[in-house]
């Protein structure tokens, strides 16, 4: 007969704890399980297209620009969807017969173009400016979208949303009614109202000049672009040519944008009476102010072939006297001008752009540093020595210097004249002789170019001959 062993005893704890341990693994095993069932119920934005009949289009452009693993990733995603009839609208209008004709990477840059990142509900979204994912913007930045929500949903002035909100786990979609170009400087600003005076203008009497030079896709721009207000304030004090004022609101042959903007003069499309460009002055040092009275409001509206910056005031021609007040490194000349002769108005002689006066001028002006040189004098003679760097009824650009060699230049409003040299030396662009024969003193910049006249900088106070 077998001897049974003695039951032993398990103390009530350890039996809990046992329980417990079993417990736990059965729970994290349905986790488990509960977790790979989550993960197949995910649904991506891609699969919500599949999902939806009339955005097949949409998902055989997808499958045609290799966009669709993008969309299938984490995100998150705000994807402008468009229909069907969406599509066929935009191939109609592109003289394409079918999605198969449009070329890949024009194709991929159209559908990257209704993809923003992030996950912006139609509630959060607000009348403004957001970057799509399309890299079509000039120098390879991603394009701007028009957001405006005064009437629903619309993006870039054409295109509606008819249905918001259509949640999925890497993001959400909008269904709109039409496909998003790829926007030029004349489509952004048709499609913002705030440009509707700056549009206005610029198609006055059925003139296309403008928009054709701004849709152009051989060269890029960069336009300075008032809005509605800032037209509205705008008098035209001085009767320019309204053609010309706009003209003198864009920069062509750079796109340029504010994180490569400085302190720094630029040449527009606006002209002088005699062809030549004029500058404009930049200045960085809070914000961004053009010629030290209209500041960027609104900055970077990308486009294929330029950028946009929104200003707040209409930037008129400019004289001499705007760049000298605009340009800090002028700020003594202007006291000089100014404040130290105040006998002498020369803030209206140099403001004059009608022909009727003394214009146009050649002005070399000292900086602050060649100011700091000297002990600047008293009003009697110092009044002399400002007309010295002063020739009137002449606009004499560095071209019109002798290349290699000197140029007597005209007599100054004091009456001497002085003589250039180029090239300089120790780095100048050239060197002057002044009228009592100080040699050596640099030509450092050149041909800031105003409506009524030039300004060329140097690094010395010119002195006249004060024994004639």
């Amino acid at each position: 007969m077998k001897h049974l062993k003695p039951f032993v005893k398990i103390p009530i704890s350890k039996l809990f704890a046992l329980f417990l341990i079993v417990f736990i693994v059965a729970c994290n095993n349905d986790d488990d399980n509960n977790n790979e069932e989550m993960m197949q119920e995910e649904t991506t934005i891609v699969d919500l297209a599949v999902a939806t009949d009339d955005l097949s289009i949409l998902v055989d452009a997808l499958t045609a620009a290799n966009l669709v693993s993008t969309l299938q990733g984490e995100g998150p995603f705000t994807v402008f969807a468009p229909t069907n009839e969406a599509f066929g609208a935009f191939l109609t209008a592109n003289g394409f017969s079918s999605l198969e004709d449009v070329p890949t990477d024009v194709l991929t840059n159209v559908l990257l173009n209704h993809v923003v990142s992030g996950e912006n509900l139609s509630t959060g979204l607000s009348t403004g400016y957001i970057s799509s994912l399309s890299p079509a913007g000039a120098e390879g930045r991603n394009l701007s979208l028009f957001i405006n929500t005064a009437n629903g949903v619309e993006i870039n002035g054409v295109a509606s949303v008819s249905s918001a909100d259509n949640a999925t786990d890497n993001g959400v979609v909008h269904i709109v009614d039409a496909v998003i170009g790829l926007p030029n400087i004349v489509d952004q600003a048709l499609a913002n109202p705030e440009f509707s005076s700056l549009v206005g203008a610029l198609t006055d009497g059925g003139n296309t000049t403008f928009t054709d030079l701004l849709s152009q896709t051989n060269t890029t721009f960069t336009v300075f672009a008032p809005v509605n207000n800032a037209f509205t304030n705008f008098t035209n004090p001085n009767g320019n040519a309204i053609a010309n004022v706009l003209s003198y609101h864009v920069v062509p042959g750079d796109a340029a944008y504010s994180d490569e903007l400085m302190n720094m003069y630029v040449n527009t499309a606006g002209t002088n009476a005699d062809g030549d460009a004029l500058s404009q002055y930049i200045n960085t040092d809070d914000g961004v102010t053009i010629n030290g009275s209209s500041t960027v409001a609104v900055a970077d509206v990308v486009t294929t072939n330029g950028v946009v910056h929104a200003v707040d005031t209409v930037i008129d021609l400019p004289t001499v006297v705007t760049f000298a007040a605009a340009d800090p490194n002028f700020s003594t000349l202007v006291d000089a001008l100014t404040t130290l002769t105040p006998s002498v108005d020369f803030v209206s002689v140099l403001s004059s752009q009608d022909g009727n006066g003394d214009d146009p001028f050649t002005v070399f002006a000292p900086t602050n540093d060649a100011f700091a040189s000297i002990t600047v004098p008293g009003e009697n003679d110092l009044i002399p020595i400002l007309q010295h760097h002063v020739i009137a009824a002449a606009n004499i650009r560095s071209g019109d210097l002798t290349a290699n060699g000197s140029t007597m230049t005209p007599a100054t409003l004091e009456g001497d004249s002085f003589t250039i040299t180029l090239p300089g030396t120790s780095g100048n662009i050239g060197d002057i002789t002044d009228g009592a024969g100080n040699d050596g003193i640099g030509l450092i910049a050149v041909d800031v170019q105003a409506y009524n006249g030039v300004i060329h900088v140097v690094n010395q106070v010119l002195l006249p001959n004060t024994s004639n």
